[in-house]
């Protein structure tokens, strides 16, 4: 949300600024909205360390300010549904202050999770588990006597103590927070790190602490998914369904499970436990027909009622940039990618991102969409070191670029007053982080006047979707008799899409799928060609969307 739109002029989106666009999103043709955290915080992690989980920091406004977005957003059909943070905490919320009052052993420690350290004088950590965000998942605290006394974990930044989902407060603390947000309207909850929350009991060494810190992927088995944490979500599924019961409006859970194994992420949406986990193999995917061909079939094998398919996110290099090929070197060592004479490959970057997402469109299941990618924007590689803010870069001494690239505030106008139009007008604040001024060729106001933009083309795709009955089902085929690098696939009976993933033209096959009704690619083309790098969705002529 802080780089969505500015309301008062502070540099930083907020709650006004999400009201104020409204119209937007609703021309857009999205169904739902999904606010990252706007909670009271210190902003060590951008609000995902979070203070007082009922409350509003005054950066985005205020609760009466979430009630009027809430009402509004109603009002144009968007459901809101909001991100919730379980498994980490601040170390401003008050428990912890608490904790560190009241000295090892107490029930508030046992809120948390502190140890003893090891070695002499406890000056190690408890174990060798390592941050998601660099360096050690441990911090030594000095205790009320001012001597060195116990750690804490926090799977992510020091400023972001793990709660101990074993302690009874823990999960009554949640079912309070839910009923708060629920009873002000909301539509469901975004689960942050849902694998996460319960630890392996006694948190013993993990087997492979190294590779977890050369990847900054950590898949700890002693610190992830583990058997207890599918209590939690049954029990928050109960809550849901009990205010759907009450006034019949359907509530969501959808969760952020960053786990490898697709069976085991399936497990979190089995019968009563989540609804959706967002399908991250189709946004790591490299664009290349055999692998979208095998990143959708095993989506559906294990998630048959419904993906959640996502190409892009906050924690995520954007589609276009990801998608921008490396050219092959001149030394003829296979590095890179064989490009066209003359080919430019941010363009390329480009269309294949506007490809991916009509391809993503096309899937049988629910869609999440992030800010910007409708308007075809790029990570901003440039940033000055002296305006990062992602903890990811400073806790790994600037050898993981973070995520603060992705981030970078919408430009809504061409002109360069005010931000390119995410400020209000007269606003002397900077944004907070820059806008490159290339931007101003994708702001909305230009995009929104030109048919080809991707603004229009992610337009036309959501109203398509919304109006052909092929689309609303659940039937999928995929088509296993294509050339090599187009992926072809049949939903229902009339809507067949091809995806040329090469950088040369592919003839349609045969017998021709029918009328074209959308392609990504920018200029005309010939109905019996599939372009390089294009998705074309094609209708049959004996039905016609509704």
């Amino acid at each position: 949300m802080r780089s969505f739109c500015d309301g008062d002029g502070d540099g930083v989106g907020d709650l006004a600024g999400v009201v104020g666009k409204l119209p937007y999103l609703a021309g857009l043709g999205v169904d739902g909205l999904w606010l990252n955290p706007f909670y009271a915080s210190p902003g060590h992690d951008h609000g995902y360390d979070v203070a007082d989980h009922c409350a509003v920091d005054p950066a985005y406004g205020s609760l009466e300010g979430f009630d009027e977005l809430v009402a509004t957003a109603h009002g144009h059909g968007i459901r809101v549904i909001l991100d919730v943070v379980p498994n980490h905490a601040s170390i401003a919320h008050p428990w912890f202050a608490a904790a560190l009052a009241a000295g090892p052993g107490s029930p508030q420690r046992g809120r948390f999770h502190f140890a003893d350290g090891r070695g002499p004088d406890g000056n190690e950590p408890p174990n060798n588990w390592r941050s998601i965000f660099g360096g050690p998942a441990w911090t030594r605290i000095s205790e009320p006597d001012g001597t060195p006394g116990q750690w804490y974990l926090h799977t992510f930044a020091a400023e972001q103590p793990d709660w101990n989902w074993t302690h009874a407060d823990v999960p009554a603390l949640f079912e309070r927070v839910l009923s708060f947000w629920l009873d002000r309207g909301v539509d469901g909850f975004r689960v942050d790190v849902a694998q996460g929350l319960h630890k392996k009991p006694g948190l013993p060494d993990h087997p492979d602490a190294a590779a977890d810190e050369a990847t900054g992927d950590p898949v700890n088995p002693n610190a992830w998914n583990q058997p207890a944490v599918h209590q939690v979500w049954r029990s928050w599924r109960r809550l849901v369904e009990d205010y759907t019961a009450a006034d019949g409006r359907d509530r969501l859970l959808i969760g952020e499970v960053g786990l490898t194994d697709p069976a085991a992420v399936a497990d979190y949406t089995r019968p009563g436990e989540l609804h959706h986990t967002f399908c991250f193999p189709f946004a790591h995917a490299h664009f290349d027909a055999d692998t979208y061909r095998q990143v959708i079939t095993t989506a559906l094998a294990h998630h048959p009622d419904g993906v959640a398919w996502v190409a892009n996110n906050h924690d995520l290099p954007r589609a276009v940039t990801r998608h921008t090929p490396t050219p092959s070197d001149s030394d003829g060592d296979g590095d890179g990618e064989e490009l066209p004479a003359g080919a430019d490959p941010a363009q390329i970057g480009l269309a294949r991102a506007r490809a991916a997402a009509a391809l993503m469109l096309a899937l049988p299941g629910a869609v999440y969409l992030y800010q910007g990618e409708e308007l075809g924007l790029p990570d901003v590689a440039d940033l000055p070191v002296t305006v990062l803010k992602d903890p990811m870069y400073h806790r790994s001494g600037g050898t993981r670029p973070g995520r603060d690239g992705c981030r970078v505030p919408l430009p809504w106008t061409t002109s360069p007053d005010h931000h390119h139009g995410f400020s209000p007008p007269a606003t002397t604040t900077p944004a907070w982080l820059p806008q490159p001024p290339t931007w101003a060729d994708l702001a909305a106001d230009t995009q929104h006047h030109t048919t080809t933009s991707t603004l229009n083309l992610y337009r036309q795709a959501l109203a398509l979707r919304r109006t052909i009955p092929d689309l609303a089902t659940t039937t999928l085929t995929l088509h296993t008799d294509t050339p090599p690098g187009l992926l072809a696939l049949t939903r229902g009976t009339h809507l067949t899409t091809y995806t040329n993933t090469t950088h040369h033209p592919i003839p349609t096959p045969h017998p021709h799928p029918g009328q074209p009704i959308l392609t990504t690619h920018p200029t005309p083309h010939p109905t019996d060609t599939i372009p390089p790098n294009t998705t074309v969705w094609y209708h049959h002529d004996d039905e016609t969307p509704a």
